[in-house]
């Protein structure tokens, strides 16, 4: 027998995506909420049995009134049980959307800062879980282990900090869970994916966050599918339902046209992505920035430049002259003998650019919002 298993968590909806500019911020969360159309359709092509949800769904429990409709309807769509463990951005409170809006019977929602669990006869399953009722969680898997029923399988939805024993976020350990006697964890929190793993006979796994929002969390992100056999054999696929990723790229601009690095090295299809190109190298002189964002900035959903090269002449050279440019210098220039190691200096070289940039009415960086 194969018991199949959607896994999700993170998807943090309703962000507030500060830095994109103008009307982009909305856009971002409507593509948020698009997510949970992609999930069930993922978990109808898949045709899986179940459907875990391991926390922080929600950005916050003050969730615009579409996504709580949103998340209705692709709930109900999804057809089989769904779980839900609320984490600590979207704890479980008498007022959170959990507790307002009206789950379709296919879904329950943990609302115990403990650890229940819900049988599932016609699947032989056994869903174990708990949700964060504020902010913190004690640990919640100390001294656990599952009801002994042969031929059930015992899994576990829950939203924890996995490997520090300090966190205040339902720490979890390996040893928790290996001797649990659970068949899989489906765990949340941390947002980049763990890939498959197993601790005595649990297999465990989070899946990271299923889209980027910043340049912390860059490249492919992704949902987990799980197939657990009899025989204690487990395999694990992935899914992408991102509609966007966020990427940095380095680019070395030394002794040739900034414009022209840049394109050589950019992927063919980058329309839909947000990026932060860093510049580098030593050059005769600052890169326009300007200019190369007017000439990049189609080919991305958002563009951040950012200026790292080092100029060829001394950044000191002005340092004895009689002016505001000369006394900055001088009193960097001090701090620069002075420094520690060649990292302090570096930094402190940076700060002397940055500053010259201001001096000269120069930018040293294209902001979020169109130059």
């Amino acid at each position: 027998m194969i018991l199949k298993i959607l896994h999700a968590a993170d998807l943090h909806l309703d962000s507030p995506f500060e830095a994109p500019p103008g009307g982009k911020a909305a856009i971002r969360r409507a593509e948020q909420r698009r997510m949970l159309g992609a999930l069930a359709e993922l978990a109808a092509a898949e045709d899986v049995d179940l459907v875990l949800l391991s926390g922080d769904l929600l950005d916050s429990n003050s969730s615009y009134f579409e996504t709580g409709e949103e998340l209705v309807a692709c709930l109900r769509r999804m057809g089989v049980p769904v779980f839900i463990a609320p984490g600590n951005h979207d704890p479980y409170t008498s007022t959170s959307p959990y507790a307002r809006l009206h789950m379709p019977e296919n879904v329950h929602v943990f609302s115990e800062n403990a650890v229940g669990s819900v049988l599932l006869p016609e699947l032989n399953t056994r869903v174990y879980g708990a949700a964060f009722i504020g902010k913190n969680s004690p640990a919640l898997l100390t001294d656990f282990h599952v009801i002994e029923e042969p031929g059930v399988w015992k899994l576990l939805c829950l939203h924890g900090e996995f490997g520090n024993p300090l966190s205040p976020y339902d720490p979890i350990t390996e040893e928790q869970l290996a001797e649990s006697g659970l068949h899989y964890a489906a765990l949340g929190h941390i947002h980049k994916a763990s890939g498959l793993r197993k601790a005595g006979d649990t297999w465990y796994a989070w899946p990271g966050c299923p889209e980027g929002r910043g340049f912390d969390e860059c490249g492919e992100k992704t949902v987990n599918i799980l197939s657990l056999d009899d025989a204690g054999g487990c395999e694990l696929q992935t899914a992408s339902i991102a509609s966007r990723r966020y990427e940095v790229l380095s680019v070395d601009v030394a002794g040739t046209d900034p414009l022209l690095a840049v394109i050589t090295l950019l992927p063919d299809d980058t329309v839909r992505d947000i990026y932060r190109i860093v510049l580098t190298g030593e050059t005769e002189s600052a890169p326009d920035l300007k200019k190369l964002y007017a000439n990049l900035s189609e080919m991305f959903f958002e563009l951040q430049l950012r200026d790292e090269t080092r100029l060829r002449r001394s950044v000191w050279e002005c340092a004895g002259e009689d002016s505001l440019r000369g006394i900055f210098l001088k009193k960097l220039r001090q701090r620069y003998d002075g420094a520690a190691n060649d990292e302090e200096r570096k930094l402190i070289e940076q700060a002397a650019r940055w500053g010259l940039a201001a001096l000269n009415n120069a930018e040293e960086v294209v902001q979020h919002e169109d130059p």
